[in-house]
Parts: C-alpha cells; sequence; structure tokens
C-alpha cells in the first residue's frame, strides 16, 4: 500500500504527480503487465540471450 503524506495547503496537483512516481518506481504494472500471459523459461531464456547479443553488437558498432 503506498501511502502520500500529504502537507497542509500543498498543491493537489503535485501530490499527484508524487503518488503516480512512487507507484510507477513499485513496478506494479510492469508486473502486472508480465504475469498477463506465460511465457515459458526456455523462451524467456532464449529472448534474453537475444537482447544481450543485441547490446553487445550496439556497444561494439560505437567503437
Amino acid at each position: 500500500m503506498i501511502i502520500m503524506p500529504v502537507k497542509e495547503g500543498e498543491n493537489i496537483e503535485r501530490a499527484l504527480k508524487k503518488f503516480k512516481r512512487k507507484y510507477e518506481r513499485t513496478g506494479v504494472l510492469k508486473e502486472l503487465r508480465r504475469r498477463q500471459y506465460f511465457t515459458k523459461p526456455s523462451v524467456a531464456k532464449r529472448e534474453a540471450m537475444q537482447h544481450a547479443i543485441y547490446v553487445e553488437h550496439m556497444y561494439r558498432d560505437e567503437d
């Protein structure tokens, strides 16, 4: 549960912005999207390996 203490006289937009930032950092939405469908461990591992190869190529091309 996210608790946002709002000071007296604080702008509601500013408090809402703080809340949204704090909510984003918790990763709840990201986790929810990840759990919407099942990904086999072998597929997840393959995708992670492909991403690592891609990033490595990007770093090599910079030099």
